[in-house]
């Protein structure tokens, strides 16, 4: 099966490490100027809102992206 890959502009964004010993996530914020356009493999998505993509990332991670765009094209696209 072709991988699919979606074309975002994606910003700031939150990686979650894990959990620590409070069951608290251990987040990492990383504050950028602007947006730049990424390829996503699309089976990576977990969840969209508004304002993030949830997608899995390295390692068991998962990451928090500020996209660019509009949350009803994403879902069309998406469903």
């Amino acid at each position: 099966m072709k991988t699919k890959f979606i074309e975002l502009k994606l910003g700031s964004h939150q990686i979650v490490h894990g959990f620590d010993a409070d069951n608290q996530e251990i987040i990492e914020e990383i504050k950028v100027e602007g947006f730049t356009k990424k390829l996503v493999n699309i089976d990576r998505v977990k969840s969209i809102s508004e304002q993030f993509i949830l997608t899995d990332y390295a390692h068991g991670r998962w990451i928090y992206w500020e996209y660019e765009g509009d949350f009803e094209e994403l879902k069309k696209i998406l469903i």
